[in-house]
């Protein structure tokens, strides 16, 4: 079949082309007009994502933040939110409501399940590209319902996702609570350790120069020093006062009153010496100055012997003093080593106590965040545009419905024009009264517009086979 054969038959069947498209199209109409209008109501929010954890502070991974809009998209569309803002709507206690699911579900089920499911059949969300807006819509026959929907679901999923940020924080804060008491206790327990060790030790603190008892080394050391230095010094002079009869020790010289006995002795020496040389020794001043110069000797001798006595006494109660210093020292030197010992040990009770300090000030700083974190109430949603009813239907479509229809109804008319054409075939033109008869065309009458009553004949060059 050719094109200029298929206008021919579209024209002479235009009628049923004509009545087809109008069946169409009025049906259209008819079926738009008794279907139930639809009403869409859209709400927009704003996700507030910095990337950063809310308690520690910590930068999370750039690949988290990709898959943070399909995260909430899905939080959104989830049942948990549907549920929520069941609730919140009070839609469980609604006469309406109730009915709807007695007829849908013969009562059996739950009603919150059944109306979380409703809603989330009527809900479509749809996350703007490159952006961290999400459009929530609802669509519904009655258009203040539809509003109220995306609106409760809108608040429904800004309270859930406060509550799920919330919640990790508030178990955190409990968690800590619980281990601030076992901290206490650990650091209790170690204060209380190291008390009864100073106690018992007669510790104060572990640095060793605020210990009497180093000072008090310190201070036997140094007396060790000098009395070693004056045990020398009287050692020294002892062994001068014992040799050469002790006359020329540096005690017996710096003797007053042995230089004064000297200087009485020379003076009556002198004098017995006069003396001498006129007078007998039977005389009686003879023997008077020769007495004198006795007694002198005598006093001098026994002052020599005294101080030399007192000098070697002196060099050996030095030694003894040294001794006992030396002795004092040592006895001191165990001491402070058995307290510097003692103070190893009170250094890692102070070391456990300072430990346990820590762990509980660092304890006490993340309940503190956490628990401030806990308790806050800023969520990461923000309503952009509330919804508000809608004045138009998105369906039924009247205009489009009746457009498509036209375009139905033609497709749908040239189709059956076609078909009837094949099942009740005509010839319509000489094109096919040629393919209908195997035999040479001899003429073909055309009619006229004037009058369909005469007929013009033509006879066309006939050229006959030889």
């Amino acid at each position: 079949m050719t094109f200029p054969q298929l206008l021919i038959i579209l024209r002479a069947r235009v009628k049923i082309i004509f009545v087809t498209l109008l069946i169409t199209v009025a049906a259209t109409v008819a079926l738009s007009l008794m279907t139930p209008r639809i009403y869409r109501a859209s709400t927009t929010m704003l996700l507030n994502y910095k990337g950063t954890d809310p308690v520690s502070g910590a930068i999370l991974p750039a690949q988290l933040v990709a898959g943070y809009m399909a995260t909430q998209v899905d939080i959104l569309t989830s049942k948990r939110v549907a549920l929520k803002e069941v609730d919140n709507l009070g839609l469980v206690n609604n006469p309406e409501f109730r009915q709807r699911f007695v007829a849908a579900t013969g009562g059996n089920g739950d009603i919150r399940e059944w109306l979380a499911d409703m809603l989330l059949r009527m809900t479509t969300v749809a996350p703007a590209k490159d952006s961290s807006v999400i459009e929530l819509s609802v669509k519904n026959g009655d258009p203040v319902f539809a509003a109220t929907v995306a609106n409760g679901m809108a608040a429904a999923y800004q309270q859930l996702s406060l509550q799920i940020k919330i919640e990790p924080l508030q178990r955190a804060a409990q968690y800590f609570t619980e281990q601030m008491k076992s901290l206490r206790a650990d650091l209790e327990t170690a204060q209380n350790k190291l008390s009864k060790y100073q106690q018992d030790h007669g510790l104060v603190s572990t640095d060793d120069h605020l210990d009497v008892e180093s000072n008090r080394m310190n201070d036997l050391s140094s007396q060790l020093v000098q009395a070693q230095s004056a045990a020398i010094e009287a050692s020294s002079r002892g062994r001068q006062a014992m040799g050469s009869g002790g006359r020329d020790s540096p005690d017996v010289i710096s003797n007053q009153l042995v230089q004064g006995l000297k200087s009485s002795l020379a003076a009556a020496q002198g004098k017995f010496a006069l003396l001498s040389q006129t007078l007998a020794p039977n005389h009686p001043q003879y023997q008077a100055a020769k007495a004198e110069v006795d007694k002198l000797q005598a006093e001098l001798d026994a002052n020599i012997a005294a101080t030399n006595n007192g000098a070697a006494n002196n060099g050996r109660i030095l030694r003894q003093r040294e001794a006992e210093v030396r002795g004092a020292l040592s006895a001191q030197t165990a001491r402070v080593l058995q307290l510097n010992r003692a103070r190893t040990q009170m250094s890692v009770l102070v070391q456990d106590v300072a430990s346990a300090q820590k762990a509980l000030d660092a304890a006490s700083a993340r309940l503190t965040q956490t628990d401030l974190e806990g308790h806050s109430n800023q969520s990461d949603v923000s309503l952009l545009t509330p919804a508000v009813p809608p004045r138009l239907p998105i369906s039924p479509n009247i205009p489009l419905n009746v457009g498509l229809s036209i375009l139905l109804g033609c497709m749908l008319g040239l189709a059956l024009a076609v078909l009837m054409e094949l099942s009740n075939r005509r010839v319509r033109s000489v094109a096919d009264l040629g393919n209908a008869l195997p035999a040479p065309m001899l003429g073909a009458i055309a009619w006229g517009k004037t009058s369909r009553r005469e007929p013009r004949v033509g006879f066309p060059n006939l050229s006959l086979p030889r």
